[in-house]
């Protein structure tokens, strides 16, 4: 991998890691795209941009993360209690999967590009349903939600049980859990927040989890790229994520879910053709 290639990596990586169309996928695609070889862990590389881009989601939700902690440190039955406790059980799914099939996932990031061209059709479907059920609850004026926070621990778990599938090559995060999310009933609005904060803790874990096997020396730091090569694409998805973070969420709340179902499918039309 070569200094530019980490670069345009990078900004991949913070560009699409917002938008529900699959960071990891489109991260797969572009490595295709410019020939990326010689990483013996693409996976790796993957965790140490989605780290810059965890990073800049807290600077951007900083004020928010900030009252939630405060709050919750208080050890009351407080709203900021029940927030990070729902967050906590979203949780539950990923950390199963992270523990326990860690070793398969790896297998899919380096496995065949068709298998993100699956997933992408996947991510599609999961949007236009979720636009077209959301839809017919506000024709049908269904829209109220009740639920402390906006959302229930039953819909919490839901959305954690989404994110923990889209480990998978192509299946967005943000797409899938958001869709999860709006299918529930929660509102946009609330989903798009907690679809990006429930993200932090889980792949922190799952650095602390590398560096755990670095100090130990049973691992490697991606696949071993050099330090200049990990700085590079870890600024340039920090950077990028920076700006997507504050820009895109806005899109992502206020445009139909369709437009990126659109988009998914296109790429992945792209992929069977090309591939």
């Amino acid at each position: 991998m070569e200094w530019w290639d980490a670069i345009i990596l990078g900004i991949v990586q913070g560009l699409t890691e917002f938008l529900p169309v699959s960071s990891s996928g489109h991260l797969l695609i572009f490595k295709e795209l410019l020939g990326v070889d010689g990483v013996k862990n693409f996976w790796d590389f993957t965790m140490i941009v989605h780290l810059a881009t965890v990073l800049s989601t807290i600077v951007v939700f900083f004020v928010e993360i900030k009252t939630l902690l405060k709050g919750f440190f208080k050890f009351k039955n407080n709203d900021e209690m029940d927030y990070c406790l729902k967050i906590a059980v979203s949780m539950v799914p990923v950390a199963v999967v992270g523990l326990f099939l860690k070793d398969t996932i790896d297998a899919a990031f380096s496995g065949s590009i068709v298998i993100v061209g699956i997933f992408l059709v996947i991510t599609a479907i999961l949007l236009f349903l979720s636009d077209q059920i959301t839809f017919r609850r506000e024709r049908k004026g269904e829209v109220e939600n009740h639920h402390r926070n906006g959302i229930s621990y039953w819909q919490a778990f839901l959305v954690g049980l989404g994110q923990s599938l889209a480990v998978a090559p192509g299946l967005s995060r943000s797409g899938t859990t958001i869709a999860v999310g709006l299918m529930s009933g929660v509102k946009k609005n609330e989903m798009a927040q907690f679809s990006f904060l429930m993200v932090l803790v889980p792949i922190v874990g799952e650095q602390l989890l590398s560096f755990m096997g670095v100090w130990s020396g049973s691992e490697t730091v991606s696949g071993g790229l050099s330090p200049w090569i990990l700085t590079l694409a870890f600024l340039s998805a920090f950077l990028s994520g920076l700006f997507a973070c504050k820009v895109m969420i806005s899109i992502v709340r206020k445009s139909k879910l369709t437009w990126f179902s659109l988009y998914c499918l296109f790429a992945a039309l792209l992929i069977f053709i090309f591939a």
